[in-house]
């Protein structure tokens, strides 16, 4: 029997779930309703059992994720076989149709599994059944959706229209009638109440070949631009980078635009695994877990006579006192306090931050490496100080700065530098100075994480202010 191949879209920015989703960190990485996985990893763990799964999965990411995509799978059942990495972004259906292609070169009949990375389901026993419901449909050449039978009226949804007759929550796939927009609350009740529709999960089941046929029929230059793309890729460890001129000339355009509502071949399977696609700071609230009063409280939180409000700390107290229906988000360098009526409007406050050049939309103080992280602690006229962790065995590049020198302290591990030819081992309370201009590098031999103190002086301190000699992970 072929087996299931999962394709895993990990491409979104997640700008509602600011400040904790950022650009470079958005929220499939971040760990949301578990502690102890992220999201892009519950998306694959919820796999674990399935029949005829295949050993690896197929993996789509911005390029500027790409070393968080790959370290967060190796901690799964399932790690990548590729890692395709979106030169810029281009909706679902380019991105399913790269992945396809790829999926196709290595066996002409897989069978794809596409599924966003960011969406929560709390019943994964039910999905999989789900899966297995579809699965004989999608072998045989239908292009299968996953419909999720709509709990309330939900304005946020598109939803999925289908001859359901009353039917079980999951069961044997039936035909798609139609795929509608995101409707108003009173055509939201309508639909809830006739019976008949869906709400459109994003989530879907094909064999490879089928997907390449039929967008073959409705957008042949997108096919040909993705095979270019794919054809024209550069590789470098887990990465295939995807060619830029090729895919940017791939029409911006969604699964459903693209295919599913114009085949004939589509079929939807009812289920209801406890879905949501966590779109906002209120549909988190409704997933998660709360006290007597109604709120949901994570981190150092102390609330008084507030109700029905998600409060998360990430790094201080936060103290609410007399809210009800709030959200509040305390980040190291920002804070979000908002109406849960109003959360779907967060986006437009990321839009306001981007306008106006700031980074808040961009990147958390803690940065993510792929050697570690660092994070600044302090910073003034001509200089700034950061806390830098190196991983047990991973190395910074080998570089240079034209503008700025640097001390280095370590208050925890073993430091191997090298500067100007020269290398030597520091340990706790040691120091050293790396001067302008002068090539260098930092490493951990040890088998605990290193931690120092860089104070950075110059003239110019900005993050591009590097030229890289040698790097391990392939940074230009």
């Amino acid at each position: 029997m072929t087996r299931i191949t999962p394709l895993v879209l990990s491409g979104g920015s997640g700008t509602r779930l600011w400040p904790l989703s950022r650009e470079l960190y958005p929220k499939q990485l971040l760990p949301l309703t578990d502690p102890d996985h992220t999201m892009l990893q519950s998306t694959v763990e919820r796999l674990r059992g399935l029949p005829d799964l295949a050993e690896q999965s197929v993996v789509i990411c911005n390029e500027a994720h790409r070393f968080l995509v790959a370290e967060q799978l190796r901690g799964t059942h399932l790690p990548a076989a590729a890692i395709l990495l979106e030169p810029v972004g281009r909706n679902t259906a380019p991105a399913v149709c790269a992945g396809a292609l790829h999926a196709l070169a290595g066996d002409p009949d897989a069978l794809l599994l596409v599924m966003p990375a960011d969406h929560q389901i709390a019943d994964p026993a039910a999905f999989r059944e789900a899966i297995g419901a579809g699965r004989t449909a999608a072998e045989q050449g239908a292009l299968v959706t996953f419909g999720i039978r709509p709990a309330y009226a939900e304005t946020g949804y598109g939803y999925i229209r289908a001859r359901l007759n009353g039917g079980g929550v999951s069961g044997e796939p039936v035909p798609v009638a139609e795929f509608v927009e995101k409707p108003d609350a009173a055509t939201a009740r309508q639909y809830v109440e006739s019976g008949d529709y869906l709400w459109n999960s994003g989530l879907f089941l094909f064999r490879a070949d089928r997907y390449i046929q039929e967008l073959e029929r409705f957008e042949p230059d997108m096919v040909a631009a993705c095979r270019e793309a794919l054809e024209s890729a550069g590789r470098d460890l887990d990465f295939i980078r995807l060619d830029s001129e090729a895919f940017a000339r791939c029409r911006s355009d969604s699964i459903d635009y693209a295919v599913m509502e114009r085949t004939d071949d589509a079929m939807v399977v009812p289920m209801d695994p406890g879905w949501s696609d966590l779109g906002s700071w209120a549909a988190l609230q409704a997933v998660s877990p709360v006290d007597g009063d109604g709120n949901v409280a994570i981190g150092d939180v102390l609330s008084q006579g507030t109700s029905n409000s998600y409060i998360r700390s990430e790094h201080r107290l936060v103290a609410a006192v007399g809210m009800e229906n709030a959200v509040i988000v305390e980040t190291a360098d920002a804070v979000l306090v908002a109406d849960r009526e109003h959360v779907q409007d967060v986006k437009k406050v990321v839009e306001r931050l981007r306008a106006d050049g700031r980074p808040e939309p961009l990147t958390h103080s803690r940065v993510v490496r792929p050697w570690g992280s660092y994070e600044s602690i302090a910073s003034g006229e001509r200089f700034q100080v950061k806390r830098i962790i190196v991983t047990p065995g991973a190395s910074l590049s080998l570089q240079m700065h034209h503008h700025r020198a640097e001390h280095w302290v370590v208050v925890r591990g073993t430091a191997r530098i090298s500067r100007d030819g020269e290398e030597f081992l520091l340990s706790e309370d040691q120091s050293t100075y790396i001067p302008l201009g002068v090539q260098h590098r930092l490493d951990n031999p040890g088998k605990i994480p290193l931690e120092l103190i860089e104070v950075q002086s110059g003239s110019y301190l900005g993050e591009d202010d590097i030229v890289r000699f040698e790097d391990v992970y392939g940074r230009g």
